[in-house]
């Protein structure tokens, strides 16, 4: 892939992967997908859910509600989730068998304690910024690739708020699994195609990879 663009890896983590304490069904399975995938991206950039045991998101820190309820906050509703990503634990640790060793940058989202963080760009109040935008612009990057878990809240947030701040953005929906609470899956997709973000598959970048390197 050219200079310009950049493969995004959101959340490929023991928590969100069968075992883990916020496991999303068969997310272990996207993972040889990735690897393959970033073989053809010269700009790797990897997201890290990163909690404090106390964060605000958690059940277990609000007295009488119980995972997956929502409440109000100050920054907009908030699902409340079990107990997943704590710093420095194995359930926060990257998946083992994920394999990008030319990643750049590792970013870190969801550890100030009383905000919650979805997107790679944006935490949740939508005010403070984890600083990718600029690193990503610094770089001369002006597209993203989108891949992870879970397509319906840090993939989707990720995607719309790339598109959002200026970038052409894609998600490779068959590198992507949710979570579908309640429906979240297929509103997460109107809601991203409406902003804007485009929806291909890897045997579109396979495809595109192979043309190139047949007209060289």
């Amino acid at each position: 892939m050219q200079k310009n663009t950049a493969l995004i890896v959101v959340d490929v983590q023991n928590g969100f992967t069968p075992g883990g304490n916020l496991a999303v069904a068969h997310a272990d399975q996207i993972i040889p997908g990735i690897n393959q995938l970033g073989q053809y991206f010269k700009n790797i950039v990897l997201t890290q859910d990163w909690h404090p045991a106390d964060h605000i998101s958690f059940a277990e820190n609000h007295q009488g509600h119980a995972p997956y309820d929502s409440i109000e906050l100050s920054y907009g509703t908030q699902v409340l989730w079990p107990a997943h990503c704590v710093q420095g634990t194995k359930d926060a640790e990257l998946h083992p068998d994920l394999n990008l060793p030319s990643a750049q940058l590792v970013i870190r989202k969801g550890f100030h304690q009383h905000i919650d963080s979805y997107s790679a760009f944006m935490e949740a109040d939508q005010q403070t910024s984890t600083g990718l935008a600029g690193y990503l612009r610094e770089r001369g990057i002006d597209t993203v690739f989108v891949v992870g878990i879970a397509t319906d809240f840090c993939v989707a947030w990720t995607a719309m708020d790339a598109c959002k701040l200026g970038f052409e953005t894609y998600v490779i929906a068959d590198l992507t699994k949710g979570i579908d609470l309640q429906g979240s899956l297929q509103h997460a997709w109107q809601e991203m195609l409406a902003k804007g973000v485009k929806r291909i598959y890897l045997k579109d970048i396979v495809q595109q990879h192979a043309q190139a390197v047949s007209l060289t």
